[in-house]
């Protein structure tokens, strides 16, 4: 069997074995954050032979951070790597907290809550790596993509259907809008 048919096999099997987080916990979040490369990208960096740098980024998932923010939901991105490319699209964006170099993305995230005075139960925190494990399971509710790392998988209470930088974190962001009654708005 190829590879890919045993991966969304183990993805599908972990998606069924999670309890559905109820929409009563999707309201409570104030902040949504986030890991960049294989979340808002699909985890692949181009690299010119000049040393340039590009990313893609999913315009699906930047309406969906636009509305967040309308609603007065807060975002953060949190990175392992500076990048240029994920400064530009943060940027444009709007996105008030951006955390690039560090590794520690639990540290990072804490940090955060406590200087914005948030408990775990107001933070969806989304990874896809081991370094992002801890600070999944920290946050209220503990978000990851199916091709993730199994560190993350096993470390969040929810499994997006969809792939990174294809729309998964629109697919958050969604279900956050609608636990407030503000569908496609």
């Amino acid at each position: 069997m190829p590879k890919s048919k045993i991966q969304n096999r183990f993805v599908r099997r972990r998606q069924s074995a999670k309890p559905k987080i109820p929409p009563a916990a999707w309201a409570r979040i104030a902040l949504f954050a986030m890991d960049v490369d294989g979340v808002l990208t699909d985890g692949t960096i181009h690299v010119s032979a000049g040393g340039a740098e590009a990313k893609t980024f999913s315009v699906l998932d930047g309406l969906g951070l636009v509305r967040l923010a309308a609603a007065g939901v807060l975002a953060a991105w949190i990175s392992g790597r500076p990048s240029g490319a994920t400064t530009a699209r943060a940027a444009e964006l709007k996105i008030p907290h951006l955390i690039q170099g560090r590794n520690d993305k639990l540290a990072a995230l804490r940090e955060l809550a406590a200087q914005l005075r948030l408990d775990p139960a107001q933070i969806a925190y989304m990874g896809d790596d081991d370094i992002d494990a801890p600070a999944i399971a920290w946050a209220g509710i503990g978000v990851t993509v199916p091709a993730a790392m199994p560190s993350a998988l096993a470390a969040a209470g929810h499994v997006t259907a969809r792939a990174a930088g294809r729309g998964a974190v629109r697919e958050i962001c969604d279900l956050i809008l609608a636990s407030r009654g503000m569908e496609n708005e």
